[in-house]
């Protein structure tokens, strides 16, 4: 199973590094003729709905004489690379502090920084299909983010080897089997509008999980956590084989048991089974990465230690973010700008290099109680905007 997992992780990062690196050269490459021989070459669906789009320098039209901007769109948004790839380091550094936040600034870069909400939104009335294209593409590029964060954080916990595989297969078996189903059955059917909306609730609920971690009942289950966490690092300290660290005991079809350096942990694989499934299905829908959830189910069902449960969420989140872009890419051709993934995905290289190292500059609860400020804001200020028409927070 060990040399299995190292081989499914290692062809996972090779599979990423070409794609990074050749969006990459790609986007040095462009020039305007290049980038437009890129969407007939390329992006053929895209292309059609362009065609369809009535003609003119108005709201949800397309001037063919417009300078090009985000996916050689004649005045589209014309997004900075820069910009872009600052952002994504920003993106990396919360995933590697946080954990939680990544997917969600990745939304907030692509609907906002960049401009794409407002364009996809441009087009609800004159041409809905373009509309709901432009959410796919921006569900699936956040993906894209998330899902190389979690591989990378992935990578480093199995090094360490405190990820419990058997858990990460049965709750990946259910994140797998909701990321194929949600962009199969939403794909080209939701608009921008009502996924700015889901995506402002979506904030405005890991906002709710973050604060709670800061008061005092989610200070006090911190601490304990943190006691337990020293007691593991004691006994790792005293064992010399480290490759004991998680040892599967028993595997039914009603439990599966392991121990963790002297501790007992169990789980109901349906149970499991089922939360994958559930929690796949909304970061999926959201373009969300999922651990937000991952982690308080894995603490509260299973009752395990931070020490297990990072990396076990970090594999999961992998598994689910890998098969929601097959899903979306692959099997429902959602249109990717490898230009600007390219970039954003470097970017969250970097980021998650830095973060570790500012980590502990920083104190968590003010980091956190930052977060939370910041998810206030921006899920009211999403959530009106998209199911009301109208931002109840500046910039109205």
């Amino acid at each position: 199973m060990a040399k299995t997992l190292r081989k499914v992780l290692r062809a996972c990062l090779v599979t990423v590094v070409f794609i990074t690196a050749g969006s990459a050269v790609h986007a040095a490459e462009a020039s305007d003729g290049y980038r437009e021989e890129t969407v007939v070459r390329e992006k053929g669906t895209l292309e059609q709905l362009i065609a369809k789009t009535p003609v003119g320098s108005g709201e949800g039209e397309i001037d063919p004489e417009a300078p090009r901007g985000f996916a050689a769109i004649p005045g589209a948004p014309d997004i900075n690379y820069a910009v872009a790839f600052l952002w994504a380091v920003w993106i990396g550094w919360i995933f590697s502090t946080v954990g939680a936040f990544g997917g969600i600034m990745a939304g907030v870069g692509h609907l906002t920084i960049f401009g794409l909400g407002d364009y996809a939104d441009s087009f609800r009335v004159t041409n809905p299909e373009l509309n709901a294209l432009l959410t796919d593409t921006i569900r699936a590029s956040n993906q894209y983010l998330v899902g190389l964060a979690a591989l990378i954080s992935t990578i480093s916990f199995y090094r360490m080897k405190r990820l419990v595989v058997p858990l990460g297969i049965i709750l990946g078996a259910g994140s797998v089997t909701a990321g194929l189903l949600v962009p199969v059955l939403t794909a080209g059917k939701l608009q921008s509008a009502a996924y700015i909306g889901y995506f402002g609730l979506t904030v405005l609920l890991i906002g709710a999980f973050i604060f709670y971690s800061t008061t005092g009942k989610g200070q006090a289950e911190r601490k304990h956590a943190r006691e337990r966490a020293a007691s593991f690092r004691q006994k790792l300290h005293r064992t010399d084989d480290a490759s004991k660290g998680v040892r599967v005991l028993t595997a039914g079809v009603s439990e599966v048991s392991f121990s963790f350096y002297g501790e007992r942990y169990r789980f109901n694989p349906l149970l499991t089974f089922t939360g994958g499934f559930l929690i796949a299905a909304l970061s999926s829908f959201i373009g969300v990465g999922g651990g937000f959830l991952y982690v308080p189910f894995l603490m509260v069902f299973f009752r395990m230690p931070m020490f297990l449960v990072a990396g076990t969420s970090a594999l999961v989140v992998m598994v689910s973010m890998l098969t929601s872009i097959f899903s979306y890419v692959v099997i429902k051709h959602t249109f990717i700008s490898w230009e600007l993934v390219g970039v954003e995905m470097i970017g969250v290289l970097a980021g998650a290099a830095i973060g570790p190292v500012t980590q502990k500059y920083i104190p968590e609860l003010w980091l956190k109680r930052i977060f939370v400020a910041l998810a206030l804001y921006v899920g009211i200020r999403y959530f009106s905007t998209g199911f009301f028409g109208q931002s109840w927070l500046p910039p109205f």
